[in-house]
């Protein structure tokens, strides 16, 4: 157990030196990017890449059934079947990148010409940044086993060091954007899969080194297909319906509003993936021990791990998003220079959405380790599929572009606060006192937090960068003092206490 979660503790420090690089180095190249290309052609980028994109959801729904599986055979040492378990997945995937690129440059092209609203002198770019697209979720389609087999075997230094090499090759990038006379739009997409393909090679020349099980075979094992595809197949009507209101939605606000709004909503989608970057990257360092726990019969282990991470995923989650979501638009501008319309509202919405995500993903890690993703599939996804249409007709009727903001807010606030918990409870093996643990801390923290910083919100403007920082910094140091005082229990208070005192004598 010691040695488990010293594993733990040095996959997260790698996983946030990772995340703490890339979001540095994206923050800057987003807005050079933006500036380069213009709000209109960067929302035509995310319109057009959002048709792949939503033609790609297989590709999560296979990244989990792949990790699970892996780790599952690991966690039993049974490495001759983890051989085929890799071979059979990768095989898989090569089937379903052949179906992807025949359903996009046929029905996915036709979309584009009829559908999007893009003006003619563009359509022409548009069209080559859609073929580009296509190669590039071929590929990553492919890399779903490579990856999920690094994350079976926890080596998350290899994600950290990728990740400066992705970063700074996207400085290289915004190097090249800003010289010439080219395309902006065309050099971006061929500059973007190239490195992306580069990525991917590096990767698997990694994985084969590494791990034997990666040495890819043609095999075809039926019965690991039917487990992957039982478990995969429920989790790909729950990843269709994610895909439909993330991807699915850009193409919707594309179809009734300007290029310009799908820019807003895509700077919102990107701080809300980079505010839970910081949940995923510590939830990735901890799900596997999760899943080795329980395969090992340590069950009270398992659910131990699980609970603890949860309330530690919303306090990082509440840490991240209250500064933000008070000082939303000094922080947009200082960011991006110019804040184009409806930014401001569509980050706030997202991003007390966020914090709802954080119960709902954590919760989902009881159902992953148990192989029971039927339920959740036939239950969660069905909000979703009432959500997209539901939007599509209040556009239809003429209502404001925010209304899909608040549309996902309340899905995620009844699937982390009810759905999920019901789930966990009728099939992990927990209960309702288990759950109020978790929630109860986390409710408390937060209602303690919030009064100081609203007042000084309220009473302090912010004239400058200097007072900008300061009142972003005392938002933090209160968040913090609550999760301390509130959030902790004692136990948990003395065992840090105990390992700071070790730290400072040594």
């Amino acid at each position: 157990m010691k040695s488990s979660n010293k594993t733990i503790a040095k996959n997260t420090i790698f996983l946030y030196f990772r995340m703490l690089f890339t979001m540095i180095v994206s923050l800057y190249t987003s807005r050079v990017i933006l500036q380069k290309l213009g709000v209109d052609d960067y929302g035509i980028y995310q319109s057009v890449g959002g048709i792949v994109g939503f033609l790609s959801f297989i590709n999560s729904a296979l990244s989990t059934g792949s990790s699970r599986f892996l780790t599952y055979e690991l966690g039993r040492e049974n490495f001759q079947q983890l051989k085929r378990t890799f071979s059979t997945t990768l095989t898989i995937h090569i089937v379903i990148a052949f179906f992807i690129v025949l359903i996009a440059e046929t029905f996915g092209y036709w979309f584009l010409e009829n559908k999007l609203v893009i003006s003619p002198e563009r359509i022409g770019a548009a069209k080559f940044v859609f073929h580009i697209s296509i190669l590039t979720a071929v590929f990553a389609l492919t890399q779903v086993p490579y990856n999920a087999s690094i994350i079976s075997h926890e080596k998350m230094s290899v994600f950290a060091y990728m990740s400066i090499l992705e970063v700074s090759a996207k400085l290289g990038i915004v190097y090249l954007l800003s010289i010439g006379n080219w395309d902006k739009l065309k050099l971006y997409s061929i500059l973007l899969f190239l490195v992306q393909i580069t990525l991917m090679i590096i990767y698997r020349i990694y994985c084969r080194i590494h791990f034997n099980e990666t040495k890819y075979q043609f095999i075809f094992d039926k019965k690991i297909f039917k487990q992957i595809a039982s478990f995969s197949g429920w989790s790909l009507f729950a990843n269709a319906s994610y895909a439909l209101n993330s991807q699915g939605i850009l193409i919707l606000l594309n179809m009734f509003f300007a290029p310009a709004v799908v820019t807003a909503r895509s700077i919102s989608i990107q701080i809300n993936m980079a505010a839970l970057q910081f949940i995923n990257n510590f939830r990735t360092a901890v799900n596997p021990q999760i899943v080795k726990r329980l395969a090992a019969g340590n069950t009270d282990g398992s659910k131990e791990l699980l609970l603890s991470s949860t309330k530690f995923s919303y306090y990082l989650m509440f840490m991240i998003c209250f500064p933000i979501c008070l000082y939303t638009y000094p922080i947009l501008k200082l960011w991006l220079g110019v804040v184009p319309e409806y930014t401001v509202i569509f980050v706030q919405l997202i991003i007390v959405q966020s914090l709802f995500q954080v119960f709902d993903t954590s919760f989902y890690t009881a159902l992953y380790a148990q192989g029971r993703v039927k339920e959740n599939a036939l239950i969660s996804p069905v909000l979703g599929l009432i959500r997209f249409p539901l939007i599509y007709f209040m556009f239809r009727a003429g209502f404001s572009p925010v209304v899909l903001s608040w549309a996902s807010l309340i899905t995620y606030m009844i699937l982390g606060l009810f759905i999920k918990p019901f789930l966990i409870t009728k099939y992990a093996g927990y209960n309702w006192k288990d759950i109020l643990k978790v929630f109860y801390p986390c409710v408390y923290t937060t209602l303690v937090a919030i009064p100081i910083p609203i007042i000084i919100v309220l009473t302090i403007p912010i004239n400058n960068l200097f007072f900008l920082f300061l009142n972003l910094f005392s938002t933090l140091i209160i968040t913090l003092i609550s999760v301390w005082f509130v959030g902790i229990d004692k136990a948990l208070k003395h065992k840090i206490k105990y390992y700071v005192q070790q730290k400072i004598h040594r």
